[in-house]
């Protein structure tokens, strides 16, 4: 047993640190007294955060979170654990109570000692962290992108050496960079990083809800005992000692702060009103008067910025003795940064300052801080130190907000402008900067914050226009959190109580959501006429102005009579696209347009753009829908090997935001790919599932089926489409080819005379190859002589025009099945051998099993598909070696998939190996 410098014996686990895990036969507690302070050092629940370090400095980081009470021994636990890394890098940030709505404040306390990292980092990332650290003024970066930033930030200084990092009081550090440090902590197992965060309990810090967890308790009786004789060496009588234990309840703080104050007969009278907390409140007030303002002082200025003490002091007439007397309390400790001992002591000192002193505190400090350097600081100081309204104050607070919402703390903007309401001097000002603040709040993801703004902003009796205003953005919230059909019907009522110019984009948003709902027949036709008397054409209007008009027209006016807007407003967003301030919210809508249209050209450049200005603007809440749109377009047209890498992207992204989304892309690819097994277990991951597209996925259901020759059911699935789009739901173009093949072979020809007459209408308005080929190959179909063959052979040449691979394909198939069906079976043979090449490289697995089918018909021998060396990767492999094979760097690809270089040189090395390769010269020559 060793003995330390006082004499006090400490027990030390005879097993390795990076064996601690589980190790049963090491006694739990340590104690160690040194310089009059205690440690208590849990030998397992030491291991276990020595253990993610261990792993960490071998290259495979991870993160824990140790729960606990206050004075459990949280932070002296990770302090031991910091205590044994020699040549790692420890970076440290706290949550502080009173700092908890500033954005990022805990971020920059965790990176400003490797701040210079950030000139390695892509150009996206690099302009993210400048600009949440008041260095640049750019769009408001996302949490994703600032936490790729931090993570590229932190793995660069881990390639010089380890980096152990520290949060402590998670529960207390602001939303957006406890968002931030969670997105990393997912995102380290290829890093020389460990982190470790502390908090008191796991409700507030749900993002961190995945992280393995250690809960620490309190000590045993024996424990406690020991611990209590170390600190009192003199003794106490035996009843004072129990009382002590039953009070303490086995926690290290409480035991130490009652064995100090414990007189001769016991605790003092107080002892009995429970908390630590009380024990550090009755020190403080035993202080005198000038010690405890310097105290206050200190608790109100979370920084810890010594200078600016000193400089408050001076103005409330304070000196370095009293700032003396204040270390000398045991409460406070200086050096090049003030802190408190423990966050309890903070808490304490400035709860139990009058609420005058502590206006007077801030006040001081607000007089103390630099304008131009710390603005939102010195901000929100003036407004603790005013009691009352103050339109100068609340005007401040409002510019801090508009600067918090550059920085992109939403969370911010809301508590600044909460509290510029509340110093607002006019009630209906004040109401508006509350609607503002709850708009913030919803922007944070806080539905429930919001909805108690707006609440309190209609208690206000605010002004006409402000009460609409309510309205809609009560409508609004309750519409993000629902998504229903009610919901979707109340938005639109609470649309109707604003201008309409106020309206357009509420309108489109409702209507949008509507367009594939099955629901009361006529509602959308109902919605389209009262949107057309309610919101008049605009004389210069917007992209967006454009295509809500569009999809009203396409709603009441016969196919040929609404195309020449529907194509005015795919023209504007294409328009709009090119342009460098390109905005892509809306774009998708559009190019369900183009699909209309049968413009691939449109429909491929649009979505293409929508994809790259969300990578590009950091618009994470737009990217996964834009790329599982972007893998619908590149479905339709036959490039399935593309459409997997946007879905892989896409739950990339899902995985980084902590959200999920539907799946009808994946059930889109499942079924054009052939794949029945994973299109049923997709379909079953839909069911129940709000905001179900049903036509899409009775229009996937019937490709499939017509994939694989059962054409009842396909015609069975699309008749259903047709019932839902009389009834007032939406069809695209596409969905109508489907229903004309289908009945064709069923022999119902009668069945499709409708969808072909759809079809004839898009190609006559709006002729173009996949228009015009899709007529034909209709014309081919239901006719029923000779005349077949022209209509087909036109539709191939139309079809062979354009990037439709394959439909091209599937019009060889069709036109080969034909001939074999007249007997003209050796032209036959050449048609389905050219459809059972082009569909077998596409993927189309379905549609190329039926060529091979009519093959083997005609006496062709069984075709067998050729091994796909591709076919042992992962999908995140599969994404990373098709990006890297088009040219992309590993940065490129690490921001793709919101993950370190080094993971994407991990995946790299896996991939390699399963495909016997070395380089990435090779990898590119493999997909060549």
């Amino acid at each position: 047993m060793a003995v330390d410098p006082v004499g006090v014996p400490l027990w030390i686990p005879s097993v390795a640190p990076n064996n601690w895990r589980g190790a049963g036969t090491v006694t739990r507690h340590a104690l160690d007294i040194r310089s009059g302070s205690f440690v208590v050092a849990r030998a397992t629940e030491l291991g276990e955060v020595v253990s993610v370090t261990a792993r960490a400095a071998q290259g495979r980081g991870g993160a824990i979170l140790v729960l606990g009470d206050a004075g459990i021994g949280k932070s002296t636990l990770i302090d031991q654990a910091a205590a044994r890394l020699d040549g790692w890098q420890v970076l440290r940030a706290g949550g502080i109570e009173f700092e908890s709505e500033l954005p990022y404040s805990a971020l920059h306390q965790l990176c400003a000692p490797v701040f210079d990292h950030r000139a390695g980092l892509p150009a996206p990332q690099r302009r993210a962290l400048d600009t949440v650290f008041g260095l640049y003024a750019e769009v408001t970066p996302t949490p994703m992108l600032v936490g790729l930033a931090v993570l590229g930030l932190l793995s660069a200084a881990g390639r010089r050496r380890p980096v152990f990092c520290v949060i402590d009081d998670v529960q207390w550090i602001d939303a957006g960079s406890r968002q931030v440090l969670a997105f990393v902590a997912a995102r380290v197992a290829a890093e020389r990083v460990a982190i470790v965060f502390a908090a008191r309990d796991v409700a507030p810090v749900s993002e961190l809800g995945r992280l393995p967890a250690l809960t620490l308790t309190g000590l045993t009786d024996s424990e406690a005992l020991a611990l209590l004789r170390s600190r009192a060496p003199f003794g106490h009588e035996a009843a004072i000692v129990q009382r002590i234990l039953a009070e303490a309840a086995g926690n290290p703080l409480a035991l130490v702060e009652f064995a100090n104050d414990a007189g001769p007969f016991g605790l003092p009278g107080d002892a009995g009103r429970g908390t630590v907390e009380r024990r550090f409140v009755s020190r403080f007030l035993r202080l005198p008067a000038p010690t405890r303002s310097v105290l206050a002082l200190a608790a109100a200025e979370p920084t810890g910025d010594l200078v600016l003490l000193r400089r408050a002091m001076a103005i409330q007439g304070l000196d370095a003795a009293d700032l003396a007397a204040a270390e000398d309390s045991g409460l406070l400790v200086t050096g090049p940064r003030v802190h408190f001992r423990h966050p309890l002591a903070r808490s304490a000192a400035y709860r139990s300052t009058g609420a005058g002193a502590r206006r007077q505190a801030h006040a001081a400090l607000a007089a103390a801080t630099d304008v131009d350097v710390e603005p939102d600081r010195r901000a929100w100081h003036r407004a603790n130190a005013i009691n009352g309204p103050h339109e100068e104050t609340a005007a401040e607070l409002e510019r801090s907000a508009g600067r918090a919402q550059r920085r992109g703390g939403l969370a911010a903007v809301a508590a600044f402008l909460e509290r510029a309401a509340r110093l607002t001097p006019g009630r209906s000002q004040q109401a508006r900067r509350l609607l503002t603040a709850a708009r913030a709040r919803l922007g944070s993801g806080a539905p429930s914050a919001a909805r108690e703004l707006v609440d309190e902003a209609e208690r206000l009796q605010p002004e006409p226009a402000d009460r609409s205003a309510a309205r809609l953005l009560r409508a609004t919230i309750d519409y993000h959190v629902a998504r229903s059909i009610p919901a979707t019907i109340a938005l639109i009522d609470a649309a109707d109580g604003v201008g309409p110019d106020d309206a357009r984009e509420t309108y489109l948003e409702a209507f949008a959501s509507l367009m594939f709902s099955v629901d009361e027949p006529g509602r959308l036709r109902r919605l389209a006429l009262h949107i057309r008397e309610r919101v008049p054409p605009r004389q210069s209007p917007r992209p967006v102005d454009l295509l809500l008009q569009a999809l009203v027209e396409q709603n009441l006016r016969p196919v040929d009579e609404a195309m020449p807007q529907m194509r005015r407003a795919v023209d504007a967003f294409r328009e709009h696209a090119r342009t460098p301030d390109a905005d892509p919210w809306w774009m998708e809508r559009a190019c369900v347009l183009s699909v209309d249209l049968g413009d691939s050209d449109a429909m491929d450049e649009i979505v293409d753009r929508q994809v790259e200005l969300a990578r590009a603007q950091g618009a994470y809440a737009i990217l996964p829908h834009a790329l599982r749109f972007q893998a619908v377009a590149r479905t339709i047209v036959g490039r399935f090997a593309e459409a997997h890498v946007c879905i892989t992207e896409a739950r990339a992204v899902d995985e980084a935001a902590g959200t999920s989304n539907l799946v009808g892309s994946d059930l889109m690819l499942a079924a054009w790919s052939g794949d029945a097994d994973r299109f049923r277990g997709i379909r079953e991951k839909l069911r129940g599932w709000v905001g179900v597209n049903p036509t899409a996925l009775h229009y996937a259901n019937a490709v499939l089926c017509n994939g694989s020759g059962d054409h009842e059911a396909a015609l069975e699935a699309m008749l259903l489409v047709r019932d839902q789009h009389r009834r007032g739901s939406y069809a695209v173009s596409a969905f109508h080819h489907e229903l004309v093949e289908a009945a064709a072979y069923v022999g119902r020809p009668e069945e499709a005379k409708e969808s072909a007459a759809w079809i004839g209408d898009v190609a006559r308005v709006n002729p173009n190859a996949w228009s015009t080929g899709t007529h034909l190959l209709a014309c081919a179909l239901l006719d029923a002589g000779l005349g077949a063959q022209d209509h087909y052979l036109e539709a191939i040449s139309r079809l062979a025009g354009s990037g439709m691979r394959v439909h091209y394909a599937r019009s060889r198939l069709l036109y080969g099945e034909w001939l074999r069906r007249i007997g003209r079976r050796t032209e036959a043979r050449v048609e389905l051998r050219t459809a059972y090449d082009l569909l077998s490289t596409i993927g189309a697995r379905g549609f190329a099993g039926r060529a091979a089918r009519e093959l083997e018909a005609i006496g062709e021998p069984s075709l067998a598909d050729d091994a796909d060396p591709l076919a042992g990767l992962t999908a995140r492999e599969l994404l990373v070696a098709r990006k890297v094979a088009s040219g992309a760097g590993t940065k490129e690809v690490a921001a793709l998939l919101f993950v370190s270089p080094r993971t994407i040189d991990a995946h790299l090395r896996n991939l390699y190996r399963k495909l016997g390769i070395t380089s990435r010269r090779q990898l590119r020559e493999l997909f060549r």
